[in-house]
């Protein structure tokens, strides 16, 4: 196998904080192993375009604390095209890339793991999106500076909830995961969460209002993970129409939720595992992703961190369920 020389390095996907705390972080422990560092623009696009510079440690200089990446990202058709690939492939070749550290969700490795397969490629992936859903790592870079950014923007909501005695229903991102949901519901304090993992036969909303969600409280707060069919605006209509006596609203955070400055524990996710993907090469590593489990660097296989379910603690349920009343 030939030795590493050249790392590329891209960011593709939705944006998290964090990202460039983790460009930074492959970049110089890179350049302090010898390796050159050329920088992809505009994820998987740039591959195809040809959208690639090389990078020293300047360029990542004081970029540590700023939101977003300053790589940019794209979802890319091309990239999604065998030819697109083969184009991908063959500019790698040409700018002496010999290997690829990802950083994204679980659409941007599992392009990884379909590019290194293909051509043999060595891809590295670190875990950046804000949904936490990506298996084997304890938490996903932007992940803890979204759930911050969930519960201040709820906390300022409540104010109002409790000035009007209104229910608020505020969605959050996720898609298929709970845990930002559950998480920020719980750190905020929200009377209840409408997530996912707990969608068996039981009907959330009827459960929470049976509940007798005004014994207590006058106003109350729940988080709906984001969904096309039953998002916040779904149960808001359906209390409208089935308890008309209560003043409902809504807050979809949306984007909202994705900038910011990255918190201290995602700096310090993404320099730890920004570090490991520049060690997992030197160590030969191939196809994995970088991960953190009970504060230890982990290598998992591409395949199991898009493919397998992250396990939801459901005791979360329990908790937010009694401290709610």
């Amino acid at each position: 196998m030939a030795k590493i020389k050249t790392i590329g390095i891209l960011t593709s996907g939705g944006d998290a904080p964090g990202m460039n705390a983790a460009i930074r972080a492959v970049t110089r422990a890179g350049i302090y192993n010898g390796f050159n560092i050329k920088a992809v623009y505009r994820g998987y696009d740039g591959l195809v375009t040809d959208d690639i510079k090389p990078f020293t440690t300047e360029n990542v200089s004081g970029i540590i604390g700023q939101g977003g990446t300053i790589l940019k990202t794209a979802r890319s058709k091309a990239f999604a095209t065998v030819e697109g690939r083969k184009t991908a492939y063959d500019n790698l070749v040409a700018e002496g890339i010999d290997a690829l550290v990802v950083i994204g969700g679980n659409g941007s490795l599992t392009g990884a793991m379909k590019f290194a397969q293909e051509y043999d490629f060595c891809c590295i992936g670190l875990p950046g999106t804000i949904d936490n859903d990506l298996y084997g790592t304890d938490s996903t870079i932007g992940y803890d500076t979204t759930m911050n950014t969930i519960m201040e923007c709820v906390d300022r909501i409540r104010d109002t909830a409790q000035s009007h005695e209104r229910i608020f229903f505020v969605e959050v991102m996720g898609r298929d995961a709970g845990f930002l949901a559950q998480n920020s519901a719980i750190a905020s304090g929200a009377e209840a969460a409408i997530i996912p993992e707990d969608s068996t036969d039981v009907d959330q909303l009827a459960r929470f209002m049976e509940r007798g969600i005004r014994k207590s409280k006058r106003s109350c707060i729940v988080i709906v993970s984001e969904s096309p069919k039953c998002g916040a605006m779904y149960y808001a209509d359906r209390v409208r129409k089935e308890f008309p006596d209560y003043d409902v609203r809504v807050s979809i955070l949306g984007h909202l939720q994705r900038g910011g400055r990255p918190s201290a524990r995602d700096r310090i996710l993404a320099s730890c595992t920004g570090v490991g993907a520049i060690e997992a090469i030197m160590q030969g590593q191939r196809n994995i992703m970088v991960g953190v489990r009970n504060n230890e660097v982990v290598y998992v296989p591409l395949s199991e961190a898009i493919r397998s379910d992250k396990p939801f603690d459901r005791k979360l349920i329990k908790v937010l369920d009694e401290l709610s009343i």
